[in-house]
């Protein structure tokens, strides 16, 4: 299973690759009317130019998860590790007993590596929306330069469908054709939003009422701002910024409730019958536990443990 789901990432790898940096795809070519209002905001200039920078979005969206990630793991492990039963199912061995996987790095590697592929599968949705919708952007017309005499419609607006009716630049041309949904929006909220269920089933009151709270509603505020951002500059309109909020938080959302939950019952259901056994006593007090909190899938046991959602 592990070779296969490695194989399914470098999938996603290859594709986000040939999406980004390769001309194979190529988006719809979608017409427009003259001198439309809506297409005809100002050229806000390249993306390097924008207020949150390409640089910066990257690097937050590939790094922030790393160290809060590997540092909450980290501390989970030094707080607890001896006090209580974290890792009891944790335990690796790869090729007999010659190699010791810890289990804080495996569930570390878990967590970072359902995060990377949810990043590549949001970056996917979206690229596949722009690419067959091709709609355009708030400063299409701008960078478009189209040639009004040329087309007829100096004085009546109507509308152009010729694929050659632009004079401008065609790389910012092929740009403005992206818009929807906006990219910068899917993975800011896909991000925060995964961080935040992560820092809330993990943190929880071990650091506090607000603690969780705080960080979860920063994360998710400053996403909401970046696509707030893409609209006050004329890079996006709208209804490109919520419709990739909506596919980044839904992916997010899929990933920490559905699959990381999924490892948590696998871990469970792969208890020796022995250990089982051992434990039928128990049986009536567990049941009423787990149809209790049967509607509460991260709520962790103990603080800072985490367990619900592995």
């Amino acid at each position: 299973m592990l070779y296969f789901q490695v194989v399914i990432l470098a999938a996603a790898v290859m594709l986000v690759y040939y999406c980004e940096f390769t001309d194979t795809f190529r988006p719809a070519q979608q017409g427009f009317i003259c001198r439309d209002p809506t297409l005809a905001k100002p050229d806000p200039g390249p993306e390097q130019e924008s207020l949150i920078q390409p640089v910066i979005l990257y690097s937050v969206v590939g790094g922030l998860p790393v160290v809060l990630i590997s540092g909450v793991e980290l501390l989970i492990f030094i707080l607890h590790h001896n006090s209580n039963n974290l890792y009891d199912q944790e335990k690796v061995f790869i090729l007999g007993d010659c190699c010791y996987v810890n289990p804080m790095v495996r569930r570390t590697v878990r967590f970072l590596g359902v995060y990377l592929f949810g990043l590549f599968a949001t970056d996917i949705f979206v690229n596949a929306g722009q690419l067959i919708t091709g709609t355009l952007a708030p400063h299409f017309l701008s960078v478009c330069q189209p040639n009004y005499t040329a087309l007829g419609c100096q004085d009546t607006p109507q509308f152009v469908s010729q694929s050659d009716a632009c004079t401008g630049d065609p790389d910012d041309i092929m740009r403005a054709r992206k818009t929807f949904p906006s990219k910068e929006a899917a993975l800011s909220l896909y991000t925060a939003v995964y961080l935040a269920m992560y820092v809330m089933s993990c943190i929880r009151s071990s650091g506090g009422r607000l603690t969780g709270p705080l960080l979860s509603l920063s994360m998710v505020s400053l996403a909401v701002l970046t696509g707030i951002n893409r609209v006050a500059e004329y890079r996006n309109h709208w209804s490109d910024v919520m419709v990739g909020q909506t596919i980044g938080g839904a992916i997010a959302v899929f990933l920490v409730v559905f699959v990381l939950h999924y490892f948590r019952t696998n871990s469970t259901m792969s208890q020796n019958p022995s250990d089982a056994s051992a434990h039928t006593d128990e049986a009536p007090t567990q049941m009423n536990y787990m149809i209790e909190t049967r509607n509460k899938p991260f709520v962790a046991q103990s603080p800072g443990s985490c367990t619900e959602v592995t």
